[in-house]
């Protein structure tokens, strides 16, 4: 007679139509080697949306590797920019379904990894830095290594449940789709034809290092929750809107000089944000201090 063990496992094994394909993980210990039978509950369709978003982001980063790779560069900046439009949405839909999960996180962090991480660096390598040999591919090396500890650090924060509300409104350095942006800012010139110089190639990697620290770094940058959950008088909705649509048509008409002149503001907003921080900082020690004398 066979054991009582391997009849539990056969019995829930044919319970799913995909068991033969999918066996149950078995361990060294037997106390460990009870299926679980809530590991085929039905999931809805809904909660794979998010997922399905992030896979597309992360085909347009793999585009955009090609894209580079056949020294076809417009196309290539144009997947990334899809890419971090579909970055921001895979995040907001998850929320508004709630169908947050780990493993949507885990997927969001590789696509990430790989659509502002490796294709900007393909990018960068291909069309200037292979002019400089080794030194070159060290450069965007020490890029995609910033973007991947950058990405690792934002996880590993998102477990950290005592950190003041107000820290939600900044980043810790600069985020994944922004660095990815920023380090293009040669290329954008390059094509307004406004940098021709022979040292063009030299600055570019000074310029990929500095975005490099930058993201590694713990400078406090605005992040766009600040916008999302701040409210907006009624009439101020509908010249925000028309704004978006005027910048979004400026964006597809001017791509270069749009984005360039986006990643300027960009850099000059990061003194304010610094400054700002630095102020609710304070605040907030001051805050702490006088409960604290009260207690």
């Amino acid at each position: 007679m066979k054991p009582e063990k391997d009849l539990n496992e056969k019995e829930v094994e044919k319970s799913h139509f995909m068991g033969w394909l999918f066996p149950f993980f078995e361990v060294e210990d037997s106390e460990f080697r009870k299926p679980l039978r809530g590991r085929f509950r039905l999931i809805p369709i809904g909660a794979l949306i998010p997922n399905f978003i992030t896979l597309l982001a992360l085909c347009m980063g793999l585009t955009a590797i090609r894209m580079s790779v056949e020294e076809r560069y417009e196309l290539a900046v144009f997947s990334i920019i899809i890419a971090a439009v579909l970055d921001s949405l895979d995040g907001s839909v998850a929320r508004m379904l709630k169908s947050t999960s780990r493993f949507g996180a885990q997927l969001d962090s590789l696509s990430d990894f790989l659509s502002f991480g490796i294709a900007p660096a393909i990018l960068l390598y291909n069309w200037s830095l292979r002019d400089l040999g080794s030194i070159g591919w060290i450069s965007v090396m020490c890029f995609s290594i910033a973007m991947a500890l950058r990405l690792a650090r934002f996880n590993t924060e998102i477990e950290i449940q005592k950190r003041p509300k107000w820290h939600g409104n900044y980043f810790v350095g600069m985020p994944a789709p922004a660095g990815a942006f920023t380090v293009l800012l040669p290329f954008y010139l390059s094509s307004l034809e406004l940098l021709t110089f022979q040292n063009f190639a030299f600055l570019t990697l000074v310029y990929v290092l500095i975005v490099a620290s930058l993201l590694v770094s713990k400078v406090p940058t605005y992040s766009h929750k600040i916008i999302g959950q701040r409210r907006i008088p009624r009439d101020v909705v509908l010249p925000l809107l028309f704004s978006i649509l005027i910048y979004t048509a400026l964006l597809l008409s001017y791509p270069w000089i749009i984005l360039a002149l986006s990643v300027c503001t960009y850099f000059s907003s990061i003194p304010f944000s610094f400054l700002y921080f630095q102020k609710q900082k304070l605040r907030h020690k001051e805050l702490r201090r006088t409960e604290n004398e009260f207690r």
